[in-house]
Formats: C-alpha cells, structure tokens, sequence
C-alpha cells in the first residue's frame, strides 16, 4: 500500500523536518519539499498499520504543525 503525507511545519523548520523524516527510510521512501499548502510531501509505503504508526510518530516531532495522509486506493472502474 502506498500513501502521499502532506506535512505543514513551523516557519522556518523545513529542513530540520526533512532531515528526521529522511532517516525513517523504512517506510518513508521520498521526502520533497512543495510549494502549496503544504510545505513538505513525504512518499510512503507499507501495510496500513505501518503508514497509520508512522503518521502517529509525524505527529511527536515538535516542527510539525499539521499533516494530511491521502491512502492509495484500487478501484475497479469495469473498463
């Protein structure tokens, strides 16, 4: 399963985050700074379990203000 983390930090704090979310390689596989709402986009993939623990620990680094998880789905559109 792979999931898009959309990660707002505190201003300033950008490459701080990038460097602890880069040391997660376990599940986090890309981490790109992004212009938009969000300030960084961090790529990953594992069971369930493992993106819904990972976002849980997003949630501990102090740098970080919010975070949106968009979880990949299959559908089946019959074409």
């Amino acid at each position: 399963m792979r999931a898009l983390c959309l990660i707002s930090v505190k201003p300033g704090k950008v490459d701080a985050v990038v460097l602890v979310l880069k040391k997660k390689r376990k599940i986090v596989k890309d981490v790109m700074v992004v212009t938009g709402r969000a300030d960084i986009s961090a790529i990953m993939r594992g069971t369930i379990d493992e993106i819904n623990q990972m976002v849980i620990d997003f949630k501990k680094i102090r740098e970080i203000v919010t975070t949106e998880t968009l979880i990949e789905v299959e559908v089946d559109l019959g074409w």
